[in-house]
């Protein structure tokens, strides 16, 4: 693949800078940088579909450039970042910073770089006589779930010719990631009875009963580090679980009549997480809740699913993805961390990879930030899918 023009490059970079800008945590709106898009596209006589959320404070935007008929290759990637509340940020979060050779700002990285240089390629890709066409995806809500991008994804499976593969711009550093676990998360309220804790053995204790269930569900997460299932391209070659936060009690002499925590359970992708979550729930009903109802009835156990998407399947051998070997020749095996591509390919039957610029390990983080090379092989290697798609 040859260098991207440069005033591509830059383009990117201005386009980064204005997405960046916009503060788009999960929490808030994104329809300030949803419009901007919007508006730049139009530019280019293309229309955007929006997909409002129900409070119509968010949504996802689906462009198509391309001629209709013909299954295309659809780009994806999530509005949404998560807080940026460190006091460590050197420069201002929500304002693109350039510093030896890295663009720092919240999302630059995750996963705003993709976007920017996808939309950098716009001027050239509307000029183009396209034989397949790109689909622009952009959804929100995925950094809480990946609960927003569902409704775009149903509109593409409902088309006459779906796309034949989805690329998510996760930061991969470049590298295409053939699969990805799956999550599971759901929070679990113990209800007990209150009194002097020198009356103990009169109560029900709700911290007592749930660090019994989180005993049980940690004797269940290492049934699956010793028995599997396994799948030795994930660098964490099993499912796992575990409890992720915890409170209750009121006071150093008072039974807790109250305890709340959360377990998640992280998939692989064939795994059934929902029979994993339902025998743990039967276990725990038939044991310690009979223990406790057997005491006291109006205590127990309530189980709250918080969210969940399913894991990201190998896709290699769908005919989609020839033409991404064609583009990238080597795939560089499968993650634990989540994406929107088990939505696309569960949900939407759209086989999917991730593939983006920036790295994993600059999200989340305060000072995160992107290298610009990562830009320029993105616009390399979004320049040589566009070729594909004049080719094919």
């Amino acid at each position: 693949m040859s260098k991207p023009n440069m005033s591509r490059l830059h383009n990117a970079i201005d386009i980064l800078g204005k997405l960046v800008a916009f503060d788009t945590t999960s929490k808030n709106s994104n329809l300030g940088l949803i419009h901007f898009v919007r508006d730049y596209l139009a530019q280019y006589g293309i229309e955007s579909t929006l997909f409002h959320d129900e409070t119509g404070e968010k949504a996802n935007l689906l462009a198509t450039i391309g001629p209709k008929g013909v299954p295309g290759i659809a780009l994806s990637g999530h509005t949404d970042v998560v807080p940026a509340l460190e006091k460590s940020w050197i420069s201002p979060a929500f304002e693109l910073t350039e510093r030896d050779g890295k663009l720092f700002g919240r999302g630059s990285t995750d996963m705003k770089g993709f976007a920017a240089c996808a939309l950098a390629l716009i001027p050239e890709l509307a000029k183009r006589d396209l034989t397949i066409p790109i689909h622009l995806c952009l959804s929100y809500d995925e950094e809480v779930g990946c609960i927003g991008v569902g409704s775009m994804v149903d509109h593409l499976a409902a088309m006459d010719t779906p796309p034949r593969i989805a690329v998510i711009g996760e930061p991969t550093e470049m590298k295409v990631i053939n699969g990805q676990k799956g999550k599971y998360s759901m929070r679990v309220t113990v209800t007990g009875t209150a009194g002097h804790s020198s009356f103990a053995p009169n109560h029900v204790n709700a911290i007592e009963y749930a660090s019994r269930a989180i005993s049980l569900i940690a004797d269940k997460a290492r049934t699956f580090e010793e028995n599997g299932p396994f799948d030795d391209d994930f660098t964490v070659p099993h499912s796992t679980m575990l409890t992720t936060t915890i409170g209750g009690g009121t006071a150093t002499n008072v039974t807790p009549d109250h305890c709340e925590f959360t377990f998640e359970i992280r998939h692989l992708p064939e795994h059934d997480a929902e029979s994993v979550i339902a025998e743990i729930q039967q276990t725990i009903t038939e044991t310690l809740d009979a223990e406790m109802k057997a005491k006291e009835p109006e205590t127990g156990f309530s189980w709250e699913k918080i969210f969940s998407y399913p894991g990201m399947g190998d896709c290699t051998d769908a005919p989609g993805f020839e033409l991404v070997r064609n583009v990238i020749g080597e795939v560089s095996g499968k993650v634990s961390y989540g994406s929107e591509g088990g939505v696309f390919e569960k949900q939407g039957n759209i086989p999917s990879i991730i593939c983006g610029p920036g790295s994993i390990k600059q999200a989340h983080k305060p000072n995160e930030f992107i290298e610009i090379s990562q830009i320029e092989e993105c616009i390399e290697f979004l320049e040589a899918l566009t070729d594909q798609a004049v080719a094919a």
